[in-house]
């Protein structure tokens, strides 16, 4: 371990900003550097990259964009990335120092802890999980060396982001640091090289039991071995290395340990929920009693109360596994262990992380690329397309909108990647609705993807009752999904008013209903002495109201009616009188000298015609 008077960078003033004080750890990734940020008067944990990493763009890469992600991240039970950089070829990350030791540290020098102290350490790793798995990033690399507890008791998670690069330096790593890493991956990550939250998950399920037992859930001579076992080995269960432990916390572990992701919690939020709920159920005794005797050994057969840290040593090539055969492993773990052993010894550390299952490419930036160029780009990075479509507002018809991984999604050569590409924006035509009835406006809208909005009713001569006269946008109009449509809809003809046509001319009576919108229908003419000849007599109807198109029938007058005037003169007054009423005119009677004659001597008209139903005055003498 280099020590704080060789380190090289103690004392310098990285990138003109962190005043390097002392030496703190070294990792597989990266030495850990207590530093002063001199323009914030703090203090500091300064990651420093391995100077064989750096050397490596794709790591660098890699290195940056997940310091990003960890960046964006704040909660309290993480610990925060301040700033990330470059000065003279020293990739570093700045990071939150805190002062106190790691959960392996605790484990190191106490062994396996109440089941209460055990459970006061992984819920705030579960809550700061937790956190990260709702905004959507994962770990990858839960492991007791990154649950940091402060000196005043404040549990966080380290190392956010880092794990993903991790796997580019697997087969140069030392067998201490990939061990620390490998004890804690999930079958999947191991098998298919994949990670969810559900990952993070069996993760902490393996801390629980090593906080319970103080030694580790999967144990192994050699890194492949290690690995082999959380893909087709068994896990005992806590209570089956330490004496008197609650059968809940076996169930606890056993959830987030289950081999198929799908039978684990769908992330840290979920498992922690379970978590609280078997702490509920525990009873004060269960969870402050002392951890009874390990009832597991180590492989070389020593009983084991924390698990050591493995020793340093070379990389996975040169590093032959013992015979599992002394664990008594089936004959076909055994025959696997050693192939996989013989091929890491011979070179196949190269193959497996360069060509084999555990070669791993990023998924590449498609955004606003077109089909072709989509396939194009994803071929040369060793991996196969799938296609979907959706539209989009901004993205132009054809091009790739996202990707499912997202872009900088770490994933094993071969692996298929979901592109999303624009149909354009999501555009929908107004239907001909004209002549259909509000419901089968409304049922055509739909299955557009366009809806009713408001619906008014109007008069119109020409659209049937009840029907659609028109549309607001207009028939044809494009629109967005879910856009409103106002609807007019008829009532039928506007009804008219009858004008009053009677003693006009026939002429004038016709212009003034057809002016109207009615027809006009002429009956037989009538006598009348009221009216003038030529004139409406009458009218039906002669009041009210008709729709456009319906008739008034209008009756013209022929004038009044002529009739010969009979001769009464020498007759007598009521003679004459009887006989002028008869005829059909009506009787005026003047006298001359009292009329003492009672005889007729005169008629005004005398004889010739005269209008029916007109007076005749008759003299009496």
């Amino acid at each position: 371990m280099t020590t704080a008077s060789t380190h090289p960078l103690v004392g310098d003033l990285v990138d003109g900003r962190y005043k390097v004080l002392r030496h703190l750890a070294d990792g597989g990734m990266a030495t850990v550097l207590l530093a002063t940020d001199t323009r914030l008067d703090r203090e500091v944990a300064l990651k420093v990259m391995r100077p064989d990493l750096a050397a490596d763009e794709t790591f660098v890469s890699r290195f940056r964009r997940e310091a990003r992600s960890a960046a964006r991240l704040s909660h309290p039970n993480v610990v925060p990335v301040f700033d990330q950089g470059e000065d003279n070829g020293q990739v570093f990350l700045a990071m939150e120092y805190i002062e106190g030791r790691t959960a392996r540290a605790v484990m190191d020098a106490e062994g396996a802890l109440t089941p209460r102290a055990a459970l006061d350490i992984l819920e705030p790793v579960l809550t700061g999980l937790a956190a990260a798995h709702e905004a959507g990033y994962i770990h990858r690399d839960v492991k007791p060396e990154n649950v940091l507890i402060a000196d005043r008791g404040q549990i966080k998670v380290a190392d956010f982001g880092l794990a993903r690069a991790v796997t580019s330096q697997t087969t140069t790593a030392d067998d201490g640091v990939l061990f620390g890493t490998v004890a804690y991956l999930s079958p999947e990550q191991v098998e298919r090289g994949i990670a969810d939250a559900r990952s993070d998950v069996y993760a902490a399920g393996l801390i629980l039991f090593e906080l319970l037992t103080g030694q580790r859930a999967v144990e192994g001579e050699s890194p492949i071995h290690v690995a082999f076992q959380h893909v087709h080995g068994s896990l005992a269960a806590p209570s089956d290395v330490v004496e008197g432990l609650p059968v809940q916390l076996d169930d606890l572990f056993a959830l987030a340990t289950h081999r198929d992701p799908d039978g684990r919690p769908r992330d840290a939020g979920a498992y922690l929920a379970e978590l609280q709920r078997v702490r509920a159920d525990l009873t004060t005794d269960e969870l402050d009693r002392r951890p009874g005797a390990s009832r597991r050994t180590t492989s070389v057969g020593t009983a084991t109360i924390a698990h050591p840290r493995p020793r340093p040593t070379t990389a996975i090539a040169t590093s032959a596994p013992a015979p599992p055969s002394r664990r008594r492993r089936r004959a076909r773990g055994v025959l696997v262990a050693l192939l996989l052993a013989a091929l890491l010894a011979a070179g196949g550390g190269w193959w497996w992380t360069q060509e084999g299952p555990g070669s791993m490419v990023l998924v590449p930036d498609t955004a606003g690329q077109t089909q072709q160029d989509v396939e194009s780009t994803l071929t040369q990075n060793d991996l196969s397309l799938t296609e979907q479509s959706a539209f989009d507002e901004k993205v132009p018809k054809g091009q790739a909108i996202t990707s499912n991984p997202p872009t900088g999604t770490e994933l094993s050569k071969g692996s298929e990647v979901t592109i999303v590409f624009s149909k354009g924006p999501e555009r929908y035509k107004v239907p001909d609705l004209d002549g259909k009835t509000t419901a089968q406006a409304t049922a055509a809208l739909k299955s557009t993807h366009l809806v009713v909005d408001t619906t008014t009713q109007a008069w119109d001569d020409t659209v049937p009752k009840g029907e659609v006269v028109s549309t607001t946008p207009k028939t044809g109009t494009s629109l967005k999904r879910d856009a409103p449509v106002d609807l007019v809809i008829s009532k039928g003809p506007e009804p008219i008013d009858v004008p009053g046509v009677t003693g006009k001319t026939s002429a004038d009576a016709t212009t003034a209903l057809e002016g109207a919108g009615l027809d006009v229908a002429t009956s037989d003419e009538v006598y009348s002495s009221s009216v003038t000849k030529g004139s409406v007599v009458s009218q039906s109807p002669s009041s009210g109201t008709l729709l456009p198109g319906e008739t008034v029938t209008i009756t013209v007058s022929k004038g009044p009616e002529m009739i010969a005037v009979p001769d009464v003169d020498g007759l007598s007054r009521a003679a004459a009188t009887t006989k002028l009423q008869d005829a059909g005119f009506k009787v005026s009677v003047q006298t001359f000298l009292g009329g003492v004659l009672d005889e007729v001597r005169a008629s005004r008209p005398g004889g010739g015609s005269a209008p029916k139903g007109s007076t005749v005055t008759i003299l009496v003498v």
